[in-house]
């Protein structure tokens, strides 16, 4: 850790914040879970990765963010086992997710239909070994589906004591404007950092317009803010980033002077660049929470760190003139992403 960059996780109480209007409420900060099991190159060893969970959490990060599709299954049976005894189930926030699925023929499928709805609840929660999930996100908008019946069948599964709030992910302002009339929605979960910022204009006005919660996954730039181009140098052939635009080398080249300019500035400010991109996402409301993601005890104690960097006016605005001429998408394909998330009125829904 850089001289003079925040004490580490154990020294510092997190603080907690309200998610949503609904009356949740989550560490400032959560884990996210997903590269434990899938995405970021083969599973890491399970001791490690529920020692590093237990650890977050009697360090106050309560906040877990999972899903089925992450494995799949793996992810949300390696949670079950870091939530067993010492009274751990009962200090976590527990998020995870449905609507994706990998399928031989088609890739991955989404789905929203009512019976799916139910049976992928049921089944996460027999894998987390828990009575109820805290927040239950739709993973991705089923575009065959009008939203209002998918927010039906979780509004039942509320009204049962299955799960406590519902969120939606990578969902449009429109899409989230139906669904949050059908029941209240706690949070969105949409990519946003330094390099990805396309929620700003009309998602994010939404969201505090109708009271919901923000959480940001990928906080870090896919761990670009942590480690710079270098990263691609360990990374496996089973890591996404392969794949992801903005990491190929014609792109990657071209952002490595934005990763210098950051790294400039968190040796100005005393922090690490990880901490000082987490930090700007900290800067944008209290009715943000990020979710950054690592393998390692102390990668996490220092993106806590980056709850008690301060940023000024000028020093945020010096950061976001850094990163607007990023080369490449955010994504390989941008279906899978809020911009298509639109669903059919709900008169055309035919129930069977």
């Amino acid at each position: 850790m850089a001289a003079g960059a925040p004490a580490p996780a154990m020294c510092v109480p997190v603080p907690r914040m309200k998610l949503g209007s609904q009356g949740m409420e989550v560490s400032a900060q959560g884990l996210g879970c997903m590269g434990m099991s899938a995405f970021r190159g083969p599973p890491k060893p399970e001791a490690d990765m529920v020692a590093l969970i237990r650890h977050a959490v009697a360090a106050g990060v309560t906040f877990l963010d999972t899903s089925d599709f992450y494995g799949p299954h793996t992810n949300e049976l390696l949670l079950g086992k870091a939530l067993q005894g010492d009274g751990v189930r009962e200090k976590v926030d527990l998020a995870t997710k449905f609507g994706s699925s990998v399928s031989a023929d088609s890739g991955v499928e989404v789905c929203g239909a009512p019976a799916y709805v139910r049976a992928a609840c049921e089944a996460s929660l027999r894998r987390l070994g828990v009575d109820c999930i805290d927040l239950y996100y739709l993973h991705r908008v089923d575009t065959r589906v009008p939203i209002e019946v998918t927010i039906g069948e979780l509004k039942k599964l509320v009204e049962e004591g299955k799960i406590k709030y519902i969120g939606l992910s990578e969902a449009c302002a429109s899409t989230i404007r139906r669904a949050h009339a059908v029941h209240p929605i706690t949070a969105i979960q949409l990519e946003w950092s330094l390099w990805t910022r396309d929620s700003e204009e009309d998602i994010i006005p939404t969201c505090r317009e109708l009271g919901i919660g923000i959480v940001a996954y990928c906080p870090l730039g896919v761990g670009f803010f942590a480690s710079g181009p270098k990263l691609m140098d360990s990374v496996t052939e089973q890591d996404i980033r392969k794949i992801l635009p903005r990491f190929q080398p014609e792109n990657l080249e071209k952002n490595a002077s934005v990763f210098e300019r950051v790294q400039e500035m968190a040796t100005r400010k005393g922090c690490t660049p990880s901490q000082l991109a987490l930090a700007w996402v900290h800067h944008q409301g209290t009715d943000v929470c990020p979710i950054p993601g690592t393998t390692k005890i102390e990668n996490f104690n220092q993106n806590v760190g980056a709850l008690f960097v301060k940023l000024t006016p000028d020093e945020m605005a010096e950061l976001e003139s850094y990163t607007a001429a990023v080369h490449g998408d955010r994504h390989f394909h941008m279906n899978g992403t809020w911009r298509n998330s639109e669903t059919p009125p709900l008169s055309s829904w035919k129930y069977e």
